[in-house]
């Protein structure tokens, strides 16, 4: 909010002193024929569809102007209920939009207490909280919005982004998948199973973020295994149930499903127990895992961790670009090329190296998906863009008609001849801009580096 007043400024647009431009005329071809006469280039008006005109533009004013689009509905996620439903309700506002929130029913408390506090802090003909289901939003967005922000699984982003197509909405997904975690031989394994832990069991492995599966290079995998044990030991004690640190699944719907993977999916080498009547799932890791496991193939939410083994990173990363892309790719390795492979030749959200779920809290950092895990991001500036339209404004004047009128009909070979040259010479203009420009960088750099070696022989001197 501190950058606010500069996010809103007019932002300046370079302007060239003559620009072609294309007007659409009634004629049936598309060709143009090109004769010299007199060192100059000459087109003639056989039959076209469209003509170069001149438009000056040194004296106009260009700018791109920031407004709110309008009215704007936020669906935030269950899992981080808070942080999916007011950082995107910051950004709208800041852009100067109204809004109406929509957490999610399943996290009822928080959404209870949103639908009561944010009438009391904002204004109430400007903002709303409403308590809805996901299957109720199709009816809501006939209402017609200007945007829809939307986090959660990918079959309800789906519906959202259905409905948000029949009225011609622009949307914002974020979408929660399978996140993709690498670990290679050369890495700090203690470093990389606390980091591990940490971020998959956290809230009960709820969360959009989240690894959703390791890809371990072989040689490590049994000391990671063992590592991360002795984390979850040092994290939640012996029994984790009995732990104020470790949280319970949202509802039975989630803890079925989650159930139903665990027991289907790998062979359990850590945890694995399970209370239905306190939604329970200790927090667990499988190995022997495949590829065709149902696990692999379905949203988890819930704190089970498969791993995989991998034999070098070019597996790793032919296996994560066989899947859809996820929300945020993992890596974790002491080697930099390794991370730079992983980086450049894997496309996701986002991507973090040597930790998890760190670059989606990052505010100078936009977040979102890409593909199947979403479209558009948010935070900070990006929330600002998100939620503004930027219209291009072009300030004229009325003078300078006498170089304009080439653009009006009828189009005959005086006017074309004046177009080409205009246009080679404005070329040429730029041409020598440029070469000014380069040798004005070379003089800088030389008095730099003779300035440096001056200054250089006086300390020497002393």
């Amino acid at each position: 909010m501190n950058n606010l007043k500069k996010w809103m400024q007019p932002q300046p647009v370079e302007r060239n002193l003559v620009r072609p431009l294309l007007v659409i005329l009634l004629y049936p071809t598309t060709t143009f024929k090109k004769r010299r006469k007199k060192n100059v280039i000459v087109i003639d008006p056989t039959p076209v569809e469209s003509i170069c005109f001149l438009q000056s533009t040194t004296l106009d004013e260009c700018r791109v102007v920031h407004e709110p689009v309008g009215v704007v509905f936020i669906r935030g996620s269950w899992c981080s209920p808070v942080q999916m439903c007011l950082v995107p309700l910051l950004g709208a506002i800041a852009a100067g939009n109204c809004a109406i929130l929509s957490p999610s029913e399943w996290a009822a408390h928080t959404a209870e207490l949103l639908h009561r506090l944010v009438p009391f802090y904002l204004d109430n003909e400007c903002f709303h909280v409403i308590l809805e289901g996901v299957n109720d939003l199709p009816e809501v967005f006939e209402l017609k919005f200007d945007h829809i922000f939307f986090a959660g699984n990918r079959e309800d982003g789906g519906k959202v982004a259905e409905s948000a197509a029949h009225t011609l909405t622009p949307v914002t997904l974020i979408i929660g998948g399978k996140n993709p975690c690498y670990v290679d031989r050369e890495c700090d394994i203690g470093t990389t199973a606390q980091r591990l832990v940490w971020a998959r069991f956290h809230n009960a492995g709820q969360s959009l973020v989240a690894p959703g599966y390791v890809l371990c290079h072989a040689q490590v995998k049994a000391r990671l295994v063992q590592a991360m044990k002795s984390c979850l030991i040092h994290f939640y004690g012996s029994d984790p149930r009995e732990s104020k640190s470790f949280g319970r699944l949202i509802n039975l719907e989630v803890f079925n499903r989650v159930k139903d993977l665990l027991w289907r999916s790998g062979k359990v080498a850590v945890g694995g127990q399970v209370v239905e009547a306190e939604k329970y799932i200790a927090p667990t890791i499988l190995t022997e895992v495949t590829e065709s496991d149902l696990i692999m193939h379905q949203e988890v939410f819930g704190p089970v961790l498969p791993i995989l083994t991998v034999n070098d990173v070019d597996e790793a990363i032919t296996f994560i670009n066989k899947q859809e892309k996820a929300l945020c790719v993992y890596a974790y390795s002491t080697n930099t090329k390794i991370i730079s492979r992983l980086m450049s030749e894997t496309s996701s959200g986002s991507f973090c190296s040597n930790d998890s779920i760190l670059q989606s809290l990052m505010v100078t950092l936009p977040f979102g998906g890409v593909g199947a895990s979403g479209m558009g991001s948010f935070h900070g500036r990006y929330s600002f863009d998100a939620f503004s339209h930027r219209k291009s404004c072009l300030l004229r004047s009325a003078r300078l008609e006498c170089v304009t009128y080439l653009r009006y009909p009828p189009y005959e070979d005086h006017n074309l001849s004046l177009i080409a040259w205009a246009k080679a010479s404005n070329l040429h203009h730029s041409a020598n801009l440029a070469k000014v420009k380069r040798k004005s960088l070379s003089l800088r750099g030389k008095h730099r580096r003779t300035f440096r070696s001056k200054g250089t022989a006086q300390r020497c001197s002393h």
